[in-house]
């Protein structure tokens, strides 16, 4: 949320932030959809599929591989019948990734890590079972791969289950290396290094990278509150079918602001609009959503009841009329749109913009520095120009007022 934006003016806010910040998995996948990078993006997993089952067969023909005489050790068994059992489930499971990608729909967020977890499982299951342990240990590299695809669609405390079990697997395999191979401390350690730089160091350093050019995608570069992609993002987890918690939508248009631009310049205008934000922001609920979605147009999204929501509107509306701005008066037309929850009916979040939209144009008719409280299940608001002064104070009206 904005405080995700607001954060980072520390280190440690911004590694906090970076840790807490939800991956909105539908969101990228619609996005790059929409940018027509989703069959590419397909179709790279797919060849990578393919390629992995050639690895697979190539190493089951090697005598590096799976191949032994019966009662030979192999690391997870007695008998070297269990590796081929192995490397015949990761050649099939190759076939069935590569197909699986080729050919059907993107996967949901929860089939994309069951794929994910099950390459990781095969992956590490296959470098077990190699007969030459040096191979076996140096296959371990291929969970940097899999380690990519979560570094884009997934959030950091998955990439860092992933981690956990890229180490554990490659210190088990260089501790196999080094009872029954080579006996070399200095290769295994190098090889643990290697994988420890690749996975600990360099994957969760590309998803931070990702995570900041996302987050400055997602904001507003004036204000630093979320932009209106930003609210669309943020929105999709906030408007779950199945959560039934009161959510209300309080748009706030500053009143009069083109006359602040052409009577005090554009550079004064933007010191108005960044003191706004920043208001909106410290008076706002601490989880709330702060969006910029216009000009002059802010949008605030929290989970509070009709009522709550009414005086949370008012406190902004007060906010806004007290910026610290010398000389220059500024006030706000606020719009809410609340659903008390425990029905998803009206629970849509175009549906409560749209009222909170009417709404707010309802205050803008008052005179503006006003509150308008619509009711989602019922019809938009009709406008009704009245003629009251605009030195009133601070008016809240609701649709049991008219």
């Amino acid at each position: 949320m904005s405080a995700v934006l607001a954060a980072g003016h520390t280190r440690r806010g911004v590694l906090r932030s970076w840790w807490r910040d939800p991956v909105d998995y539908r969101w990228l996948v619609h996005t790059l959809a929409a940018r027509g990078a989703l069959t590419p993006f397909k179709i790279v997993l797919g060849v990578g599929g393919a390629v992995m089952f050639v690895i697979a067969v190539l190493t089951w023909m090697s005598p590096a591989g799976p191949h032994g005489s019966v009662g030979h050790a192999t690391p997870i068994g007695d008998t070297a019948f269990l590796g081929h059992v192995v490397f015949v489930v990761v050649i099939a499971g190759s076939v069935i990734w590569t197909l699986r990608w080729l050919l059907l729909p993107w996967p949901s967020r929860r089939e994309s890590l069951f794929l994910l977890a099950t390459a990781d499982i095969l992956i590490t299951a296959a470098c077990l079972v190699d007969q030459n342990r040096v191979y076996g240990a140096l296959g371990s590299v291929l969970l940097v791969v899999t380690g990519g695809y979560l570094s884009i669609f997934h959030g950091p405390r998955i990439l860092a289950a992933h981690i956990a079990w890229s180490l554990a697997s490659v210190l088990v395999l260089t501790g196999l290396m080094l009872t029954r191979h080579t006996g070399d401390p200095a290769l295994a350690t190098a090889i643990v290094l290697i994988l420890a730089v690749a996975t600990a160091v360099v994957l969760p350093t590309l998803q931070f990278c990702y995570w900041v050019l996302r987050t400055d995608a997602l904001s507003d570069p004036l204000t630093m509150v979320l932009n209106r992609r930003g609210l669309d993002y943020h929105l999709t987890d906030w408007f779950r079918a199945a959560d039934s918690t009161p959510i209300c939508v309080m748009l706030i248009d500053l009143d009069d602001f083109k006359a602040v631009n052409d009577t005090y310049g554009h550079p004064a205008g933007d010191d108005i609009l960044v003191r706004t934000a920043a208001r909106l922001r410290a008076t706002a609920d601490p989880d709330a959503i702060v969006a910029r979605t216009g000009g002059e147009e802010f949008v605030v999204v929290a989970h509070l009841s009709p009522a709550a929501a009414r005086t949370a509107a008012e406190h902004l509306c007060t906010a806004v009329a007290t910026l610290p701005a010398p000389h220059i008066p500024i006030t706000a037309s606020i719009g809410v749109a609340a659903h008390p929850g425990g029905t998803p009916t009206a629970r849509n979040p175009i549906h409560l913009l749209d009222c909170a939209d009417a709404a707010m144009y309802r205050a803008k008719q008052l005179g503006g520095n006003a509150v308008v409280l619509a009711d989602p299940r019922t019809p938009a608001i009709t406008p009704i120009v009245t003629a009251e002064s605009r030195e009133s104070p601070v008016r809240l009206e609701s649709p049991s007022d008219r």
